[in-house]
C-alpha cells in the first residue's frame, strides 16, 4: 500500500459539508428568530406592558410595528422551512425577510432597545451564513 491510498483526498468535499452545516445552522437560527417575532409582535399588538412607556415612533405606533413583526415572523418561518428542504429559492426569500426584520427591528428600538439589537445581531448571523454558504452545491450536500 502506498500512502496515498490511505490518506484523505483534500478536496472540496469538506467545504461542502462546512457549508452545509452553516446554512442547517441559519436555517434553524431563523425559525428561531421567527418564533420571538411571533411573540414581540403578539405582545405588542396587545400592548404589553414589556414595552418601553411612552416611546416615540418616526413612522406608526407599537401596535402598527406589532403586525409587521408578526407577518415577518410568519414569514421567517415558512422561509426556514423551505432553506430546510433544500430550496434555492427559499433561501433567496430568507434573505430578504430576514433584510426586513433587521429593519423592523431598528424601528422598535424605542419600545425595546436590547432585544431590538439582539435580534438585529441574530439576523445579520443567519444572514452570513445564508450568503456566504448557500449555493447549490451546499445544499444539495446531505
Amino acid at each position: 500500500m502506498t500512502l496515498a491510498t490511505t490518506t484523505p483526498s483534500r478536496g472540496t468535499s469538506g467545504r461542502r459539508a462546512e457549508g452545509y452545516g452553516l446554512v442547517l445552522f441559519a436555517s434553524i437560527l431563523l425559525a428561531v428568530v421567527g418564533c420571538f417575532n411571533l411573540i414581540h409582535g403578539i405582545a405588542a399588538i396587545a400592548n404589553s406592558h414589556v414595552f418601553v412607556a411612552n416611546a416615540h415612533y418616526v413612522v406608526g405606533n407599537l401596535r402598527a410595528w406589532g403586525w409587521v413583526t408578526l407577518i415577518l415572523g410568519a414569514l421567517q418561518l415558512l422561509a426556514a422551512a423551505g432553506v430546510m428542504a433544500g430550496n434555492q429559492l427559499a433561501r433567496w426569500f430568507a434573505v430578504a425577510v430576514l433584510g426586513l426584520n433587521a429593519i423592523d427591528q431598528m424601528f422598535f428600538v424605542p419600545a425595546y432597545p436590547f432585544w431590538s439589537l439582539t435580534i438585529i445581531a441574530l439576523d445579520v448571523v443567519a444572514l452570513w451564513g445564508l450568503c456566504a454558504y448557500g449555493s447549490r452545491e451546499n445544499l444539495a450536500a446531505a
